[in-house]
């Protein structure tokens, strides 16, 4: 296994972990989560993988980002529903971030489970 292809790898375990381990709370962990999905997206970068999975890690980025910023925007005008004045409507613009990581773990788990089906080639 060359350098490159083993960084690969870590990157996309270590992401892979971090964005389970942001998903306990969804707010607080949304940083450790967006930062988890970025590392993924550079180890399917530096994989060398076809540009459908590529492409298709940039999409699971990008709604992350969106969601996660919107969440952070709602937080800082003082929240939705209840006594802040603003409908609870506003949380749909929210919604990019879990579609992304369900997205993300989905595709995370399908690897997981080819890679274990997959049988190893002898080093």
């Amino acid at each position: 296994m060359n350098t490159r292809s083993l960084w690969s790898r870590i990157l996309v375990i270590a992401g892979g972990i971090a964005m389970l381990l942001g998903a306990i709370d969804p707010l607080e962990g949304s940083v450790v989560t967006l930062a988890g999905s970025a590392l993924v997206l550079i180890g399917t970068f530096l994989g060398r993988v076809e540009r459908r999975l590529l492409s298709y890690w940039i999409a699971v980025f990008v709604l992350m980002v969106v969601g996660v910023g919107a969440m952070f925007a709602l937080t800082a005008i003082g929240g939705i529903g209840g006594d802040s004045g603003h409908s609870m409507w506003w949380g749909v613009l929210v919604l990019p971030y879990p579609v992304g990581w369900i997205m993300g773990m989905a595709n995370l788990l399908i690897g997981l489970v080819k890679s274990i089906r997959r049988p190893q080639a002898a080093a």
